[in-house]
């Protein structure tokens, strides 16, 4: 499948709350393990079943409000790229900060789903990278970046040359990741308070 950029919008959600730990049970959109089930999987899935502002989300009826532009300061930097069970994921040991009222976020990872998790107004994406920030209390605010079919992403050209077809340990981008390059040239967003998957 090709991809391009959605260039109509990016989405900034916030969380406050830390990364899963790594020997938590397998979720997926299916059936047997979807939504619908997370709260019951684990004693610290609970919010999944009462959270008001879980992931994933459905943009409906946004007020227009006056967003600062986004505070980016990315650079190139090494990259290391995982299968992790979930998605394919991309470790950034240096990649620059997402400053947010004058807090620095700094860039760990990406990964991505297909569909996009989000949808705007009902409707999903062919895809979405989600642009993983931590501040240094853990703190964590993700952008997304939705992608519909089209010509083929160049600048996601060497991360799906060195797509893991099995989960494993991390392998080393040899020529590392510029986190700008997957950014839309206009960086209209919507913001929210929400949880990670």
């Amino acid at each position: 499948m090709k991809l391009a950029n959605l260039c109509a919008a990016l989405l900034l959600g916030a969380a406050s709350i830390a990364h899963a730990q790594d020997h938590a049970p397998h979720w997926d959109y299916g059936h047997h393990h979807g939504p619908a089930q997370w709260s019951s999987m684990e004693s610290d899935f609970a919010a999944c079943k009462v959270g008001k502002e879980q992931s994933p989300i459905d943009i409906r009826h946004a007020v227009k409000g006056k967003l600062p532009a986004l505070d980016l300061h990315y650079k190139s930097s090494a990259a290391e790229i995982v299968n992790n069970g979930h998605t394919i994921q991309v470790n950034l040991s240096d990649a620059g900060t997402l400053t947010i009222d004058g807090v620095p976020y700094r860039l760990v990872q990406f990964h991505f789903h297909t569909p996009s998790e989000e949808k705007i107004n009902g409707h999903a994406y062919a895809m979405v990278a989600h642009l993983v920030h931590q501040s240094a209390d853990g703190k964590v605010a993700v952008i997304a970046v939705l992608f519909k079919e089209g010509k083929a992403n160049a600048a996601l050209a060497d991360v799906f040359a060195h797509l893991p077809r099995t989960q494993g340990s991390p392998q080393a981008m040899a020529a590392g990741f510029d986190p700008t390059t997957i950014l839309p040239a206009e960086q209209g967003y919507y913001s929210y308070t929400g949880s990670l998957t």
